[in-house]
């Protein structure tokens, strides 16, 4: 395909075809005439995006505000999967994202929110940042919010931080599959989460723990022998399979969909078959997932929604503080139901 010269006259007949409507319909949008439906005037500039035209200036939109977002890292593919659908969000409010990221040795939470605050920005989304450390300082986000700054916190509830929060049912994904490999026979199940200290690895470990006392009648002290805190990485899944294989585990429930490549990993360099001697459910559903082999058990995240229900909770804020509103301190946590996605890595307990 050849792209069009950006320095030319963007053709109508392309964009109309792109965009599926007249060609008098792009002429008034890109005239800036009324009598267009905003749907329909957003059709039109998607269509110039994508066919590599410069938009005009008259057409480009006064950004609202800089919004920042604060993620620790793009390595994993969850984090790209939320900056990509809060990025759109804010941009059809009319905000402009800044992606933050942290990385080892790099700008520290703090430092990017400084960074954030001195460039003057509207909001912040903090996703999986140091709210969810239950030994972080909390009080840092007392002192932002003393500053006039709204944020919305993603994944890692506290209470002792008056914002709004959204967060996948954690304890809920542990259960369902719990269930799901009880349904295949499988009794001996194990964990392999994050660090204790973290939110959401804490709430998968109740979680797993009240399925396997509902399940098989285990008590609390025996689920949290089945339970390998690590990192949320593909080696910390391989260092949590040691254990857990170890302990004759058939079924494998990990934090994260990366862990769950980990564990597939050390399953096999045992000789080991997945899922014909250890089956493994991963977390998030990430993109790609669906391809690896075998194609990955896991509790899909309901990053759309959530990402959407943030950005939403956030322009509220904003506005409400614009409106010269004093709002009471509020702990509203927004938790999303994450779904079971059966593929592949699961099957019956071997000899069943």
């Amino acid at each position: 395909m050849t792209l069009p010269d950006l320095h030319t006259a963007p053709r109508l007949a392309d964009i109309a075809a792109q965009a599926e409507v007249s060609e008098a319909t792009v002429s008034r949008v890109l005239n800036g005439r009324a009598g267009v439906a905003a749907s329909t005037r957003q059709r039109v500039l998607a269509a110039l995006d994508v066919l590599g035209y410069e938009r005009p200036v008259r057409l480009r939109r006064r950004s609202a505000g800089l919004v920042g977002l604060v993620i620790p890292e793009l390595t994993n593919p969850i984090f790209p999967a939320f900056a990509q659908i809060i990025e759109q969000s804010l941009a059809g409010h009319g905000y402009t994202p800044v992606l933050c990221t942290q990385m080892p040795g790099g700008a520290t939470e703090d430092e990017l929110v400084e960074q954030l605050e001195e460039r003057g920005v509207t909001g912040i989304v903090f996703l999986s940042g140091l709210h969810a450390d239950t030994r972080a300082d909390p009080t840092r986000y007392a002192r932002l919010a003393s500053r006039g700054v709204p944020f919305v916190l993603i994944n890692g509830y506290n209470d002792r931080i008056d914002a709004p929060f959204v967060s996948p049912d954690d304890g809920a994904a542990a259960r369902m599959a719990v269930r799901h490999l009880a349904e295949l026979g499988h009794e001996r199940i194990g964990l392999a989460v994050g660090p204790a200290r973290y939110v959401p690895s804490r709430r998968k470990a109740d979680g797993f723990a009240a399925a396997l006392a509902e399940s098989f009648g285990l008590s609390r002290g025996q689920a949290e022998r089945r339970v390998q805190h690590t990192l949320f990485s593909v080696e910390g899944g391989h260092a949590a399979a040691a254990a857990l294989l170890d302990e004759g585990c058939t079924g494998i429930i990990c934090g994260s969909d990366l862990m769950a490549l980990g564990v597939v990993r050390a399953a096999r360099q045992r000789g080991l078959d997945v899922p014909g001697d250890v089956s493994v459910v991963g977390f998030d559903d990430s993109q790609l997932i669906a391809f690896t082999d075998p194609p990955l058990t896991t509790v899909r995240q309901p990053v759309q929604a959530m990402a959407t229900a943030a950005v939403g909770a956030l322009i509220e804020e904003i506005h409400e503080r614009t409106a010269g509103r004093q709002t009471p301190a509020r702990r509203t946590e927004f938790v999303f139901r994450p779904e079971l996605v059966v593929r592949g890595s699961t099957g019956p307990v071997h000899g069943r």
